[in-house]
């Protein structure tokens, strides 16, 4: 298993893989949940979303090929391990697609004056769920003190090669930001 730095790239040799993403809380800080969003972006050459159906995230948990699966949302991001996963399949992608990003967000954050300092222990890992073998983690250890939503990372395709680059850039906005960075 390797440990990614921000920055870093990786092949990604598997053609099915899980994404999971995982979180903490300090709750007494608001006194409300937190329900952190998991999304995918599924971006052709220009950078765009192919079609809104390739936004995948609680609303629409598949994408129209069936290569990106969002496994569920999330409500309070209670309990160990993986809080979001989001499954992926490269053999079934769309021909065009030649990026995934993933991106976290508080719902709410606004609203319940929440924000990603307030959450600890964020990471994103890719693993084998055939065998539960775990290929990479990246831990996002940094202080996103008034962010409420990051891009924790993204697969993209370079000659034919798909890898996985740790992100971890934060904002100050919600998914609508994200929609219109990338639509």
């Amino acid at each position: 298993m390797i440990n990614l730095e921000k920055g870093q790239r990786i092949a990604v040799e598997l053609p099915k893989f899980t994404i999971g993403l995982g979180w903490d809380t300090n709750q007494s800080s608001t006194g409300a949940d937190f329900d952190l969003d998991a999304s995918a972006f599924i971006l052709g050459e220009n950078g765009k979303i192919l079609a809104d159906e390739f936004f995948v995230f609680y609303n629409n948990l598949k994408s129209p090929e069936g290569a990106v699966e969002h496994t569920g949302d999330n409500l309070t991001g209670e309990g160990e391990g993986d809080d979001e996963s989001i499954k992926i399949d490269l053999s079934k992608i769309d021909h065009r697609a030649t990026e995934i990003t993933f991106v976290v967000t508080i719902h709410k954050a606004d609203e319940r004056k929440q924000n990603f300092g307030q959450v600890r222990n964020a990471f994103i890992r890719i693993y084998n769920a055939a065998n539960g073998e775990e290929i990479l983690c990246y831990d996002l250890d940094e202080d996103f003190s008034v962010e409420t939503a990051v891009e924790f990372g993204r697969l993209y395709k370079r000659n034919g090669q798909w890898k996985f680059e740790a992100i971890g850039t934060g904002q100050k906005a919600g998914l609508a930001e994200y929609l219109n960075k990338y639509n």
